[in-house]
């Protein structure tokens, strides 16, 4: 596999890197944080101008046909500058569905709204006692006329507090955790019948509690088969998965350089604490560790191209248990080198391990696909 970045890659770098050098250090992002919806409305108008949310879309969508390197770069980038804002909700799994299985006139009514930041997307899947089973539904999704009646909660919704717009998985038919029977629709987050209750999480976004009661919507809702959902939901997950995945190695990658300048300019004893063999040793284990990730990263976008679904799946899977696995060592070696202030609010080293925390529990935790990669065959 080639893991050299093209020339167009390599300016989209340069030029995401820059932005968020100019406009998110830590301070900055304490003052969105305390913008409504807990994101800057400005820095995602600036997304939107440097066409960054138009990136996987389809040139005939009005998008510029990047593919999943172009995501792990930008995802990288959010995840070194800890950003609010929601590309992952908005343009990786609401622009997802729409790429994957949208209507020419969904697309057409979507899209244009998510590439110029106008519009913005959250994906409801979480509800009670589901866990990490996608094809865990029981909310309903009922006939009435040509449209629908959908009644249901859902639970930790990414961005749900301030989305546009709702992706909501449902049960058509069958059972709560049969595999057919599910379908997926779009509803605006505005329709009637539609409570939303939204909270900040830890890692310092913001999540919604939605319930459903008698909300209905039209037949051009449904997004593909509303009775075979399920492959397309788990093919777009997994590719969120991927993203959060760089999204982590961006995250590792400030935690590791802030820790060595930590270690080169804190002193003990009248001399640095990176002059401490034992501790060098830990810096060391540490970027043994973010290389890890990084290779498994890079594995798991490379398997966007994959012919196999299952392989693909597997992939991901694979690469989730060593980000997972890497973010946690990581994280916990970062807030123990840097000491008592690794834990304090002013400290933006702990807010990398609240936030690869969040990562490593959202669409499946490390012991989760540790059991997908086993039950597949593979080995980590």
């Amino acid at each position: 596999m080639d893991f050299d970045l093209s020339e167009e890659q390599r300016l989209l770098k340069e030029s995401i890197d820059g932005l968020l050098t100019d406009s998110y250090d830590f301070d900055a992002r304490k003052k969105y944080q305390k913008e409504k919806g807990g994101w800057s409305k400005a820095v995602w108008g600036k997304l939107a101008e440097q066409g960054l949310l138009g990136l996987p879309f389809a040139e005939a969508d009005g998008g510029f046909g990047a593919g999943a390197v172009e995501t792990m770069i930008v995802m990288e980038a959010l995840g070194r500058a800890l950003v609010l804002e929601p590309y992952l909700a908005t343009v990786v799994i609401g622009g997802g569905f729409l790429r994957h299985g949208g209507s020419a006139e969904q697309k057409a009514a979507h899209i244009p709204g998510i590439i110029d930041g106008s519009k913005t997307f959250a994906f409801a899947q979480l509800e009670k006692n589901s866990r990490y089973d996608l094809g865990d539904v029981a909310t309903s999704a009922k006939k009435k006329g040509a449209g629908w009646v959908i009644d249901g909660e859902k639970f930790v919704v990414l961005n749900g507090e301030n989305a546009d717009t709702l992706i909501v998985t449902v049960r058509t038919k069958g059972g709560r955790r049969d595999r057919s029977g599910i379908g997926v629709f779009i509803v605006p987050a505005n329709a009637k019948g539609v409570t939303r209750k939204g909270y900040p999480t830890q890692d310092g976004l913001h999540a919604a509690d939605i319930t459903f009661t008698g909300v209905e919507v039209g037949a051009d809702a449904v997004i593909g088969d509303p009775e075979n959902g399920l492959p397309l939901i788990e093919r777009v997950v997994d590719e969120a998965r991927t993203a959060m995945c760089a999204e982590a190695v961006g995250a590792m990658d400030e935690s590791l350089k802030a820790t060595v300048e930590y270690l080169k300019t804190r002193k003990q004893f009248g001399v640095p604490i990176g002059s401490f063999q034992t501790l060098q040793h830990r810096a060391a284990d540490m970027f043994v560790a973010l290389e890890q990730a990084r290779s498994m990263s890079m594995f798991a976008t490379m398997a966007a191209d994959f012919d196999s679904a299952k392989e693909r799946a597997t992939a991901v899977a694979a690469a989730k248990v060593q980000i997972g696995k890497s973010g946690k060592f990581i994280g916990q070696q970062s807030i123990q080198l840097h000491g008592g202030i690794g834990m304090t609010q002013e400290a933006k080293i702990g807010h990398y391990f609240k936030r690869l925390t969040m990562i490593e529990n959202t669409f499946g935790d490390t012991d989760y696909h540790l059991r997908r990669v086993t039950d597949a065959g593979g080995l980590v």
